[in-house]
């Protein structure tokens, strides 16, 4: 469907290295050497790799890299020291970029505004950033100071326990703050699968279950919200379980009596909800196409 692969195009950033699927680094390459060679490949979006593990992502990508068509782009998750990560990536991009991978975004941490502040001072104009924010009383000041410095947005939607999963009210809340306020977003984590439901939390034989958010639904509830649409759709939307409320064709997406066109669609990709972190590639598009909405 042309409305599924505007929403999707390039969304999915691989984040195979983190729970659960925690691959090791020289099967997480490989993958994503795999999914960009592959029928899907449009839906992918960048490899997602600390600062720290930069020189081992380089040593098994090495091999792969002279065979790509493009350059691989890749995220990179900042740790305590920024400087020196920032010089990091500076290195590895004077190094790598003519031989095919390019650190074009950066991912960091804030609790405070006066955090973000000093990120601000500290990064160039090189790097698209992302600043992952607590879901917690303080958001409305962290959003305005994200805001203020002309960076991106971040949210956590999972984890491998239940007490990581936010409520959908605190994922509506970052919404609602993002979209007002203008400041482009991604998700992180959990977002394997279309719609809420219960799910594993890990791949374990005996993992415990939860409700997890689905991808879809956070697309959704972001198109409603830049539509204008009410609190209460919108939440409406983030709880959505049922695939028989969702139309998908060439035209545009739909869901229950709301309808979202292809430029709305893409409109939201481009300045609202621009990626999410999954662990796995394979599940997400897996589970579109059994809904048959791929």
């Amino acid at each position: 469907m042309k409305s599924l692969h505007v929403l999707l195009h390039k969304a999915i950033d691989y984040a195979g290295l983190f729970p659960p699927a925690q691959l090791d680094m020289a099967t997480a390459v490989a993958n994503y050497a795999r999914y960009r060679a592959g029928n899907d490949a449009w839906a992918l979006g960048r490899f997602v790799v600390p600062v720290a593990r930069l020189a081992e992502f380089a040593a098994e990508a090495a091999a792969w890299l002279p065979h790509a068509n493009d350059t691989w782009r890749l995220s990179a998750l900042a740790g305590p020291d920024l400087a020196a990560d920032l010089a990091a990536i500076q290195n590895f991009n004077a190094r790598w970029a003519a031989r095919g991978a390019l650190i074009d975004v950066l991912e960091g941490k804030a609790t405070t505004p006066i955090e973000i502040r000093q990120i601000t001072r500290i990064i160039g104009n090189d790097l698209t950033v992302y600043i992952e924010v607590p879901l917690a009383s303080e958001l409305p000041h962290l959003i305005d100071a994200i805001h203020a410095a002309g960076l991106r947005a971040k949210m956590r939607t999972g984890g491998v326990t239940a007490d990581a999963i936010p409520a959908p009210e605190r994922v509506l809340r970052f919404m609602e703050l993002c979209t007002a306020a203008d400041v482009p977003f991604k998700a992180t984590a959990g977002l394997h699968h279309p719609l809420r439901a219960e799910q594993a939390l890990t791949y374990a034989p005996d993992s415990p279950r939860a409700e997890m958010h689905g991808f879809l639904n956070v697309l959704l509830a972001a198109a409603l919200l830049r539509a204008g649409a009410g609190r209460h759709l919108a939440l409406a939307a983030l709880e959505e379980r049922d695939p028989v409320a969702l139309h998908a064709d060439d035209q545009g997406l739909g869901w229950r009596d709301q309808r979202f066109d292809l430029p709305s669609l893409q409109a939201l990709r481009n300045h609202g909800l621009i990626a999410f972190g999954s662990c796995s590639f394979e599940k997400p598009l897996h589970d579109l196409k059994a809904l048959h909405l791929l």
